[in-house]
């Protein structure tokens, strides 16, 4: 069992959550902070063969945090667990140390085989946003993220990001390709595990957006310039070669042939 400083786990919440104002506010106002410590009580018995009372002491740390923790998973050394409603964290778990949990994660198994390692492992440092579903029993490397609402059935590499349904994997750019830091406070946090520039998709979307718009604003100068010779020609003005050439595209036509 890794050990437990209550001061250094206090202090991981304060830098993690800016809502934190105190280290009393935190003792007594975290479930993601009570839970860690009913694990604790609950692991120990698990361990030590009281299998039936450390399920009971995991039940009711259930029902003061709403946060299940199997007694069989290993939790490492200031993981947060941030506002945790709906957490559920299988036996076969085993998170690193500085992980990030937020609400409605589930790390679970799609396995029946008892005695199968059924239930992911995740590294240091590895961020999981809410409603994260990572099932099975692959890893998850060091400084890995998975975004919000991902369901990753598959391993992450380290420094890597996992987004959407079926999750799609995006590799850390080279210059993070390093070992990631031991502790979650030297590197930048990507609070529910993403950031604004992570989802390939949303990439392209906003890339076609951009480009559309583009489009729209030269269509507007084409037709203000068609139209402006289609007048000139019809005054009768002299008009240079260029410009001749360019009134053959009959602006009105063209504008008609388009629906207006």
């Amino acid at each position: 069992m890794a050990s437990f400083d209550l001061k250094e786990e206090i202090d991981c919440i304060l830098q993690r959550d800016p809502a934190a104002r105190s280290r009393l506010e935190v003792f007594t106002s975290y479930p993601g902070l009570h839970a860690r410590l009913v694990h604790r009580i609950a692991h120990a018995c698990w361990q030590q063969g009281f299998l039936t009372l450390a399920r009971f002491i995991s039940h009711l740390g259930r029902w003061l945090t709403g946060i299940e923790i199997h007694p069989g998973a290993q939790i490492g050394r200031r993981v947060f667990i941030d506002h945790g409603m709906g957490v559920v964290i299988g036996e076969m778990a085993i998170v690193g140390d500085d992980c990030t949990i937020y609400q409605g994660v589930t790390l679970g198994g799609t396995s029946l085989v008892k005695g199968a390692k059924r239930h992911p492992t995740l590294g240091v440092g590895v961020i999981v946003g809410a409603h994260a579903c990572v099932l099975g029993g692959f890893t998850v490397g060091d400084g890995a993220r998975i975004g919000s609402g991902a369901i990753v059935t598959k391993p992450v590499p380290a420094g890597a990001t996992a987004v959407g349904n079926p999750a799609r994997i995006i590799p850390a750019k080279a210059e993070n390709t390093s070992a990631p830091p031991s502790s979650a406070s030297e590197k930048a946090f990507a609070a529910y595990g993403v950031t604004d520039n992570d989802d390939p998709i949303t990439q392209t979307l906003r890339g076609l957006i951009d480009s559309g718009v583009q489009q729209d604003e030269q269509i507007t100068l084409l037709w203000q310039t068609l139209e402006r010779l289609a007048q000139r020609q019809q005054a009768g003005d002299c008009l240079p070669s260029s410009s001749l050439r360019a009134a053959h595209f009959e602006a009105e036509k063209i504008k008609g042939s388009l629906g207006n």
